[in-house]
């Protein structure tokens, strides 16, 4: 078992364990490629659900490039939602795992495709 493999199991855990969800296998694996070696980098594997910055570089480089999404208020709202369903208090809330929820919750998978 590889390190993306091992990472890819601690983030389906991550979205049974503490956010309560059955994570697709198939979506997840793409999405976590999809984040590049930054899964691999302590700091850019996580999102820091307290940086007004940080959620706004989730929301321009995620939300309105990757998966081409006008901007509104409805990113923000979907950002924070999703880490509120991760736990604001989790200390690593995941990159490829809110990825992946706000993937589901816009219903873009066909990005992944």
């Amino acid at each position: 078992m590889g390190k993306r493999d091992e990472l890819i199991a601690k983030y389906a855990d991550d979205l049974k364990n503490k956010c309560n969800m059955t994570p697709d296998m198939d979506l997840l694996t793409k999405v976590t490629i999809g984040c590049g070696p930054a899964i691999y980098n302590a700091d850019a594997s996580t999102v820091a659900g307290s940086q007004p910055q940080e959620l706004e570089t989730v929301k321009k480089n995620f939300l309105m490039k990757k998966l081409g999404l006008p901007d509104g208020p409805n990113l923000m709202e979907a950002i924070n939602s999703a880490i509120e369903t991760y736990g604001r208090s989790e200390r690593n809330k995941y990159r490829a795992v809110i990825y992946y929820m706000l993937v589901k919750t816009f219903g873009k998978e066909s990005v992944y495709a």
